[in-house]
């Protein structure tokens, strides 16, 4: 296995997963990655999963494009080839997976990884530091073999930052564990792909085609599994987008509605209201005046719509 790659100060690195280095090549299934002030990196191929440590980070994707605050995560499929940068004080630390890695997982303890967006607790984040650093450095001096022991601890602890997933792999279509688990992935791909994309309308034969199912298939087994339509998901996602917009921004309300995909301030205002309960010009003022903030938005959303969440 490789030492740790630093991307830092400016630097622009690529690395590529095992699955496209030569045969016999020991780097096989996995690395650790850093990120760090202003750098960024380009991978290649490999299901990866990174975690902001501080600072912001910004991540373009197949599933679109993405910011990262202080403690969240994002993981992508080995497709994803995602582009990450992060700001002139951001840190970001990467793990990016072979085939081999992700088997070895699963074989630990029966846990696996998915795409997806989240957020850690502070003693997660804490704990995901340590361990990668140990890993970085017991790959620097491990012999060759098998580097997915070395990296047990950490995939064990990102597994099970992703826990609250697994209640949702059970109620997954398919006669096997591996297969409902398989389904899962797709879905969970989707829905990071909605997150990543609202900005403009998403139609439902792009997530099909992203996750290799037909229309009918895709929206009965979204809609079973996430108690929600892929077009309603879709629309709610759009609209919180324009309520972090109102918060953290000086644009317009008409420049809001058209930077969420929205034709129209009436579709637009229609849009926010049947979410928030208010208007967005109401909502923005309240937020001036910190009677809303973009944490305690919840309490202007409109009963039984409770927010899909993408991660933990």
């Amino acid at each position: 296995m490789e030492v740790t790659q630093w991307a830092d100060r400016g630097q622009q690195i690529q690395p590529h997963a095992a699955d496209v280095l030569p045969q016999g090549a020991t780097a096989g299934s996995a690395g650790c990655i850093g990120v760090a002030r202003l750098g960024s990196v380009q991978v290649d191929g490999g299901f990866s999963i990174w975690v902001q440590v501080r600072g912001t980070a910004w991540v373009e994707a197949r599933e679109g494009r993405f910011q990262l605050r202080r403690g969240e995560w994002i993981a992508f499929e080995k497709d994803s080839r995602p582009q990450l940068q992060t700001d002139r004080h951001g840190l970001c630390l990467g793990l990016q997976l072979g085939t081999q890695a992700l088997r070895a997982l699963a074989s630990f303890a029966d846990l696996g990884l998915y795409a997806g967006r989240g957020r850690m607790s502070l003693h997660d984040l804490r704990l995901a530091m340590r361990l990668w650093r140990e890993a970085g450095l017991r790959a620097a001096t491990a012999e060759p073999g098998p580097d997915a022991a070395v990296l047990r601890p950490l995939l064990m602890h990102l597994a099970n930052v992703q826990s609250a997933l697994d209640e949702h792999i059970t109620r997954c279509p398919g006669r096997s564990r591996s297969r409902k688990r398989q389904v899962f992935g797709r879905l969970q791909r989707a829905r990071l792909y909605l997150e990543g994309n609202s900005d403009r309308v998403v139609r439902i034969s792009e997530l099909a085609e992203l996750t290799s199912f037909s229309n009918w298939y895709f929206s009965k087994t979204f809609q079973g599994l996430f108690e929600e339509s892929p077009q309603a998901a879709a629309a709610r996602l759009r609209v919180e987008r324009a309520a972090h917009l109102l918060d953290t921004t000086t644009m317009m309300v008409g420049e809001v509605a058209a930077a969420c995909g929205f034709d129209n301030c009436c579709s637009f205002a229609r849009a926010f209201r049947a979410r928030f309960g208010v208007s967005a010009t109401r909502y923005r003022k309240a937020s001036a005046t910190q009677a809303v903030t973009p944490i305690s938005a919840k309490a202007l959303e409109a009963p039984g719509k409770a927010p899909l969440r993408t991660g933990t």
